[in-house]
Order: C-alpha cells, then structure tokens, then sequence
C-alpha cells in the first residue's frame, strides 16, 4: 500500500485537476486560501489524499491506463498485423481483438468458445492471435509448430485441435500436426526458421510494451486491456465500446 500511495501521490501531485480539487477542499476547510510555495501545494494535496484516500486507486489505474494507450498507439501496427494465417475473421474489420496465448493456458482453453462465439456473431469483427510461450517447453514447441502452420494457411485448425489435446508436449504436437493435410517436412523447416523464432521474440517483446507484464490470455481491444478468461460478454462489451470510441 505504501509503494501504491506514492505512485498516487506523484500522480496526483502532477495533476492540475487534483491541485485545484485539493485547493477548494482547502478552502472549505476554512484554511487560508493562499498557496504561494511547492511545499504549500504538496502538503494541500497530501491532506486532500489523506482526506479522500479513494482516490489513490482511481488515480493509479487512471494512470495505468493512460500508459497502455500511449503504449497501444505506438505499437497499433505490430500488435494488429498478424503472422500469416494467425488471424480470422473480416480482415478489413472496424475492430480488432488481439489474443495473447499460451497452449498450456487453461484460461485460454477456456476462452476458445467465446471468441469462437464472437466471429459467429460478428461479422465486422478481425481476431489476430499472438503466441508468447510462458508456460514451459511444451508451450514452446506448440508456439512454434502453430506458427509453422500458420505459414501453411492452417493456424486456426491447429489452435483449435491443440486446444482441445489438453496440455501440450511433443507427442500431443506431432499427433495435432500429422491430423492435419500439411507438409510436414516444410512444417519441421518451419519450427527451426528463424522467423518462427524472431515472431515469437517480438510477441514477448510487444506483450510487455503493452502491458509491462506477461500474463495469459491478454486481450487487447483498441487499446483497452482485458486479462484473463473474462467471458464473452466482457470481450463484448469492449467490442461496442471500441466502435463508439472510433
């Protein structure tokens, strides 16, 4: 909490709204008006905070928030231009959700319905799925064979039976990846390339930009952050809210 108060306190302290809140309660207080020096501010504003403590969470994820969008505007591009067939949906769509998953996500298996439910729904909607491997080797070699069939124009068939294999390792990749019509010897050339491997670089690299930590699944809709298996509804909601934004 301590460490939290001094982020808001920063926060609020730099904010012209928050001095010119703190200077009226000062005056209503019946304290003298005048404010002529930084300590006068500061300490106006420390006794604002101390007075409405409820502000130090609203000021802290407003400040969080004005970080991701600043975060999301500078990296729009590469968070929403998939890696070859790592996508669906209208490609030419008003909104799009970006996913950043792991196979050995158990809230990402959970979330496979809802998008699933939001491309039936939404015809204007572009879903672009980013792979960052946190869970382990076996989230690795499933990152990259999916990308590998993503090159083959095949992502949404393996990421929906790679899913549905439950945990991933290499035996469960090779039995999802042979069920598929694919050429396996250029899958395999694929798995060891190195653009397989720079994309999953920069999905890592693009997740802590926008987020500043690595968590799955990450839903990122015109800049607004959802974590977690939040549902359809939710993912909706953000969905509508990007459209009347635009």
């Amino acid at each position: 909490m301590q460490n939290n108060s001094r982020i808001a306190i920063s926060i609020v302290t730099g904010g012209v709204i928050a001095i010119g809140a703190a200077s009226l309660w000062y005056a209503q207080s019946g304290a003298s008006p005048r404010i002529s020096r930084k300590a006068d501010v500061e300490a106006i504003v420390r006794d604002y905070i101390l007075e409405h403590p409820e502000i130090i969470p609203q000021a802290i994820e407003r400040y969080r928030e004005k970080q991701s969008e600043g975060a999301y505007a500078a990296n729009k591009a590469a968070l929403e231009t998939p890696f070859a067939s790592a996508w669906a949906g209208n490609e030419k769509g008003d909104v799009t959700l970006v996913m950043f998953t792991d196979y050995a996500c158990g809230y990402c298996r959970t979330s496979v319905p809802d998008v699933n439910r939001l491309l039936a729904d939404d015809p204007k909607l572009k879903v672009v799925w980013r792979e960052i491997p946190i869970l382990g080797p076996g989230s690795e070699i499933a990152a990259k064979a999916s990308l590998a069939a993503a090159r083959q124009g095949a992502f949404r068939e393996f990421h929906e039976k790679m899913f549905a294999a439950g945990r991933p390792d290499g035996a469960k990749v090779s039995a999802v990846l042979r069920s598929m019509k694919l050429d396996l010897a250029k899958v395999q050339t694929d798995i060891e390339s190195e653009a397989v491997s720079a994309e999953l670089r920069n999905n890592l690299t693009l997740a802590g930009r926008i987020d500043g930590s690595l968590a799955t699944p990450t839903f990122v809709v015109n800049g607004q952050m959802l974590k977690g298996a939040v549902g359809y509804d939710a993912l909706k909601q953000a969905i509508a809210a990007a459209r009347t934004k635009a």
